[in-house]
């Protein structure tokens, strides 16, 4: 049987809590700040969304692989966790659309996993004590790897942007269509690009390193900030170029890292979560038109309401319900607004796709 074939592994957090599981595919050490996602299926998506960059992600979901995975159903050109932590692992798979197995995806994409693990205990754990970093590993020498792991920086002001940040521009879309927008890559998803091309746009999208000069010389109709994964403050060329955007009140669209950027170059502050909001199921209150939208969200730093109290400039638009953070934001007089969920939704509900549309009624004017 393949279970006794699996290779003892562990999860060895920062603070020196050790929780033990059997390795998956790929033998080896990962390192990364860990986090959960309480989302009950997407998990290549999850997987695959540049925002989990540098996080060793534990699926709150018992069962994962059970559905195996569609190479076109992806967020990004491959895998961006830095490792697996779940329940049980599925072996086999039952999937209409499936072109292989989760398996043999890691093993391609030399992703280090693991389970067997007690995620419930795991998830519990850092839900009290906070996202710290940790490592994942088959080497169970654990004096060496908490050693290792000293050496490993915090995600407070690490910028983890430039890394998933594509190196060169490049299009998507018609050509034809009737707007065109120029998009800062932070991390972005592929579903966002998806969305704008729905909706009759043609987009250009710049590495992280693009001026303002060089968004503008595409001559879009607007302009887009993408999410990301990282700290948005280190974050200085985008935060120049929002501000130059804002500046010239140009339409402007920013999502997750790309809102938090937004706020950045408007006078507001940002800081680093507890845990961060992750899963597909967060409420949401439109506070423009009092209405409830349940989300799919991915975040670990979150916009400073309280720095917002003494800026005229900034209208919140949407809270969490859950604990009241900031999920939305527009500035007044300018033609900008921003959220922090992920109205792509891939996967996650469509409850608010209208953001979309919200951008293009703004192109117009």
């Amino acid at each position: 049987m393949k279970y006794k074939e699996l290779k003892k592994a562990l999860l060895l957090l920062e603070d020196g809590t050790v929780f033990e599981g059997k390795s998956v595919g790929v033998e080896g050490t990962s390192f990364g700040e860990v986090c959960y996602n309480t989302g009950m299926t997407g998990y290549q998506e999850i997987f695959t969304d540049p925002s989990y960059s540098g996080q060793l992600m534990v699926a709150t979901n018992a069962h994962i692989g059970n559905y195996g995975v569609n190479e076109n159903e992806v967020e990004s050109d491959g895998i961006k966790i830095s490792g697996l932590i779940c329940r049980n692992f599925s072996y086999t798979h039952s999937r209409v659309r499936s072109s292989g197995s989760l398996e043999d995806y890691f093993i391609k994409h030399q992703l280090i996993a693991i389970t067997d693990v007690d995620t419930r205990a795991v998830v519990s754990y850092i839900r009290d004590k906070g996202a710290m970093n940790a490592v994942i590993s088959t080497d169970t020498d654990i004096a060496s790897l908490k050693e290792q792991l000293k050496k490993v920086p915090n995600m407070e002001g690490l910028d983890l942007a430039s890394k998933v940040s594509t190196k060169e521009a490049y299009t998507f879309g018609d050509i034809n269509a009737t707007y065109k927008i120029a998009a800062l890559d932070l991390g972005i998803k592929t579903n966002i690009l998806r969305n704008l091309a729905e909706r009759d746009c043609y987009i250009k999208v710049f590495p992280n390193t693009a001026s303002f000069e060089d968004l503008k010389a595409f001559q879009p109709d607007g302009y887009f900030l993408s999410n990301g994964p990282g700290d948005p403050e280190p974050l200085a060329n985008a935060q120049a170029v929002a501000k130059k955007i804002i500046e010239k009140n140009l339409p402007l669209f920013g999502i997750c890292l790309g809102h938090q950027v937004i706020a950045l170059a408007s006078g507001a502050t940002t800081y680093k979560m507890h845990n961060g909001h992750r899963g597909i199921n967060h409420p949401v209150k439109n506070l423009v038109t009092g209405k409830g939208e349940i989300t799919s969200q991915n975040h670990g730093f979150v916009i400073d309401r309280k720095s917002l109290e003494n800026l005229d400039t900034i209208e919140v638009t949407h809270i969490h319900l859950n604990d009241n953070t900031v999920a939305g934001i527009r500035l007044k007089d300018k033609n900008c607004f921003s959220v922090q969920y992920h109205p792509e939704a891939n996967p996650g509900p469509h409850d608010s796709s209208y953001l979309f549309d919200q951008f293009i009624e703004n192109l117009k004017k």
